[in-house]
This record gives C-alpha cells, sequence and structure tokens, in this order.
C-alpha cells in the first residue's frame, strides 16, 4: 500500500435523478501519469471533484497517501496535498503573476502588510525548482493562454501537492505548448515524485503521456490497461460500448464555383478593439475552409460578422453571389446560410423551449407547418421533428423535452440537424464538437463531410487541431485578427500549423 497515493473504494455519487458515480473502486499509484477518460457524463470529473473536496461522496470512502478522508472541502484537500487545474482558469486578470500564485496564502511584512517581494522571490524559486519559466511581475491579463496555465501548476505546487489533477489542460493550447506542458508534467513525475492526474478526451495525448489509463462509462469504472497495451480505437471502443470507426472520412468530388468571399474585413470586437483585421478570404463549394487559431485572435468575430451577428467596419462580405455586408442575420439566412454557432447555449438554442421548437426555428413559417393566419399544423411539426431527432441520432427525453435538459453533445446535435436542414449552400461551423464525447463527434464528422461531398462550401472554425485536420480541405491560421498562412491541409504538419497560430511564418518553422 506504500505505493498507493489515491485510493477510491466503493465510490458512489448522487445528484438529484442522477447517479454520477457508481460503485467505483480504483486506485492511483505515487510517481504515476493516470489519465481519465470517458463520454460526457460518465463521472469522471465528478470523481476527481470528490478528490479535490468540491463534493462529498454518498458512498464509499476515499484515502490519500493511505489516510482515509474524513471531512471534504478543497482547503481540506489542498492540505491533504491534492492540487486542480480546472479547464477554466481561476485567475485574477489584473493581478500580477506573483500575486496570483501565492494567493490566499500571501507572505505577510509585520504580519500585517502583503509583502511583493517575498511573493517575488518565491515564484521565482518555484521556476527555478520546476523549470517553468514565468515573469513574476507579468499582469495576467497580458499573458497567453499557455503562460496562465503554468501559472495555475505553479498556484497548486506553491500550496504544496503531491497529486496534481489537470482538467482538460490542453483544450486551449498550441502544439507546441502542449509539447511544453507535456515535458513539464514528465520532470515532475521523474524528479519529484508526483502523481499526475489527467482528465482528458484527446486520446492520442493519453497514449503520450500516460502510464494507465482508467476509463469511465455511465458512471461506472469499466476498465483500467496499462497505457502501453492499448490504443485509440480500443480506448474509443470501452468509452461508448460499441466499436468507433477511427478511419478517414472520405472525401468525393470537386470545389466547384466561389461561395464564400469575404475582401479587406475589418471588425471590432466587444471593447471596441480591433478584432478581424483587413482580412481576406474565399471558399468554393464543396471545399472545407478551417481556421486554426488560438481563442481570441478574431476567428469568433469574423464568422459573427459574416452571419450578421456583428457589424462590420470596414471590407465586404459575398454570400452566393449576393452582396450582403450589413445585412441582418435572417436576411443572410434567406441568401443562403446556414451558421452552427460556437455557444449552443447562448446563441444556438434556446434552453428553455422543447427540442421540437428548436429544430423548427427559422421554418415555422413555412406553409407546411403553418396555415391561415397563425395556426400551426401541429401533426406535421411533430412528424418533421420526430424525423429530425432519429436521423441525427439525437438521444433524451424525446422531441417535447426541453432542449436544456440534455447532454452537451445532444443539444449540439440539436443545432446541427436544425442548421443542415435548411439545405443552404453556405455553411458557417464554430466548435462542432466542443464538449462533446467521441461517439458523437464520430456522427457529427461524418454528417459535416456529407454536406461537404453535397456540394456545400463550409467555413470550419474549431480550437481543436486534429478536427481541422481530419475536416479541412485547406487551412488558415489566424493572429491578433490577421491571416498567417495558408496551407492544404495535406501538406502541413502540427508543429508548422501552431508556429503560425502564434504570429510566426511557415518558412521561419522550417529553418
Amino acid at each position: 500500500m506504500n505505493d498507493i497515493a489515491v485510493q477510491f473504494r466503493h465510490v458512489s455519487m448522487a445528484f438529484p435523478g442522477v447517479l454520477a458515480n457508481d460503485d467505483v473502486s480504483l486506485d492511483i499509484r505515487k510517481g504515476e501519469v493516470f489519465a481519465l477518460v470517458g463520454e460526457n457524463g460518465a463521472g469522471k470529473s465528478t470523481l476527481m471533484n470528490i478528490l479535490y473536496g468540491i463534493h462529498t461522496p454518498t458512498g464509499g470512502s476515499v484515502s490519500i497517501r493511505g489516510e482515509e478522508v474524513s471531512r471534504f472541502s478543497p482547503r481540506n484537500a489542498i492540505d491533504h496535498g491534492v492540487g486542480m487545474v480546472h479547464q477554466h482558469f481561476m485567475l485574477v486578470p489584473s493581478f500580477t503573476v506573483a500575486q496570483n500564485i501565492v494567493m490566499s496564502r500571501e507572505p505577510r511584512r509585520f504580519g500585517l502588510f502583503f509583502d511583493q517581494r517575498a511573493a517575488e522571490r518565491e515564484t521565482r524559486r518555484l521556476v527555478e525548482e520546476y523549470g517553468l519559466t514565468v515573469d513574476p511581475n507579468a499582469v495576467v491579463a497580458e499573458t497567453g493562454v499557455g503562460l496562465q496555465q503554468r501559472v495555475e501548476i505553479l498556484k497548486t505546487l506553491y500550496r504544496g501537492a503531491e497529486i496534481l489533477i489537470l482538467d482538460e489542460p490542453t483544450a486551449v493550447l498550441t502544439p507546441q505548448e502542449t509539447d511544453e506542458l507535456f515535458s513539464v508534467i514528465r520532470r515532475i513525475v521523474r524528479e519529484r515524485g508526483m502523481t499526475v492526474i489527467l482528465i482528458t478526451h484527446k486520446l492520442y495525448e493519453v497514449m503520450a503521456i500516460s502510464d494507465r489509463v482508467g476509463v469511465m462509462r455511465k458512471g461506472k469504472l469499466v476498465g483500467v490497461e496499462e497505457t502501453k497495451n492499448v490504443n485509440e480505437r480500443m480506448l474509443a471502443s470501452m468509452m461508448v460500448g460499441r466499436p468507433v470507426l477511427y478511419d478517414q472520412l472520405e472525401k468525393t468530388g470537386t470545389p466547384g464555383a466561389e461561395e464564400i468571399r469575404v475582401e479587406n474585413l475589418t471588425v471590432q470586437d466587444n471593447r471596441g478593439l480591433t478584432a478581424v483585421d483587413g482580412l481576406s478570404l474565399s471558399v468554393r463549394a464543396g471545399e472545407i475552409l478551417g481556421i486554426a487559431a488560438i481563442e481570441g485572435n478574431g476567428q469568433s468575430e469574423l464568422l459573427e460578422a459574416i452571419a450578421g451577428m456583428r457589424p462590420v467596419e470596414h471590407g465586404k462580405i459575398f454570400v452566393h453571389e449576393q452582396d450582403v455586408t450589413g445585412k441582418t442575420p435572417g436576411e443572410i439566412r434567406a441568401a443562403g446560410l446556414a451558421h452552427v454557432p460556437e455557444d449552443r447555449l447562448a446563441t444556438g438554442l434556446s434552453a428553455e423551449a422543447s427540442v421540437t421548437e428548436n429544430l423548427l426555428a427559422g421554418k415555422q413559417r413555412e406553409p407546411r407547418f403553418s396555415g391561415f393566419a397563425f395556426c400551426q399544423r401541429t401533426s406535421s411539426i411533430e412528424r418533421y421533428a420526430s424525423e429530425l431527432y432519429e436521423k441525427f441520432d439525437i438521444r433524451g427525453a424525446g422531441t417535447g423535452a426541453k432542449a436544456g435538459s440534455m447532454s452537451g453533445g445532444n443539444m449540439q446535435k440539436v443545432v446541427i440537424a436544425r442548421e443542415f436542414s435548411f439545405d443552404a449552400p453556405v455553411l458557417l461551423i464554430a466548435q462542432p464538437t466542443r464538449g462533446v464525447d467521441v461517439g458523437a463527434i464520430e456522427f457529427i464528422h461524418a454528417r459535416i463531410l456529407e454536406k461537404r461531398n453535397e456540394g456545400c462550401a463550409i467555413l470550419l472554425c474549431s480550437a481543436d487541431l486534429d478536427e481541422v485536420f481530419r475536416l479541412s480541405d485547406r487551412v488558415i491560421t489566424m493572429y491578433e485578427g490577421r491571416i498567417t498562412g495558408e496551407f492544404s491541409a495535406a501538406e502541413i504538419s502540427r508543429e508548422e500549423i501552431g508556429y503560425c497560430m502564434t504570429g510566426g511564418r511557415r518558412e521561419e518553422a522550417q529553418a
């Protein structure tokens, strides 16, 4: 038992109407990288939130280095040497790096005043000890996401963490930043004997960094394997309970006429700053143009401007040979554009409306769905919604249930089903599989390729580089609102893409 860092014994966690963890027993060893994978709602984050003290289990026990936990709280977890870096960073943007790292355990002068110099000294000590380079005096709001993640890790190490939980740590990192993070993980495991628990849905990262992997499905732990004994296909099948196809999806046909044209476009963000800076691009029928960019570099504002959701400061936008600059979203939709927005809850659907109402949105005035005046053809509507529900493999309590009651993956399927059903010649798709599990990703990717093969022009924006590579015919990289490279998806490497995403050029990456 001396080599066990964490021990779960028959742990269950019940919420009203949901059994998130169901009789989970698991040992995690000292000095290993343990990956925990599973579909959305499988219970992996809940299990780690129990370890970090956010939840108190409704059954079973948890032991840390042989000592059973009697009181569950983050403070108690930290006192037991457990640290957690959440997917959404818990930093104060206006504070410096040093101030964030020592927060809640600030060094004091005379036991009263915050000691900034001591905080900076502590930060430099951690940098030297763990090899995580940061500037103690940098303001967090002015740093990139890769550095912010380092600050989060140093913050947990400052608190004496010996067990480090990382929740989707590479979601917003470039390939280079991911490699740097993995180097840090290997170093602290090898040199410090720390235990690192990695929650991720990127199975190639599991294969690259972990020693063992645990797979959860529907609240149960369905298996723990030595990583060297499995592959991505095996893990995906364990996660969803059926074979998952990881073969390359077939692309047919050749690009046709230009369907999207953007000329010298300038767009501002919500703060009034330039987000898209003189950008030009085009997409042809039967082609997917993928955008690879770190979040916050203008890609969201670009798609919102094309869809009519954000005003254009300068430039022109053409959709299906029509100038739609300055037109409303409804007018642009009528010109031939469908749009899957990046935030399904904020702009993709109405959580309080039924699945049927969400699937019908935008078509409710068509003669087949409405009669004289404002009378609805209920039977036609229900039949239409049921057909889409089945065709797009939406799973939930049925078409009459509130859309917000479903999982994130099924909400995304509702949005995609609605937008794809317009049969528009142009599709804008932002973050199509964010927060979506392996089985749904497989389905959504197949539907996107179907639309492309049918001749649809698709502008795709995704934070997942593997998704961009798998679906795109061409790829552009964006940095600070400008295009820094344009490539054939088959002729560019992850490393070169990552370099261009940070403002470099391909020639410099190859030098």
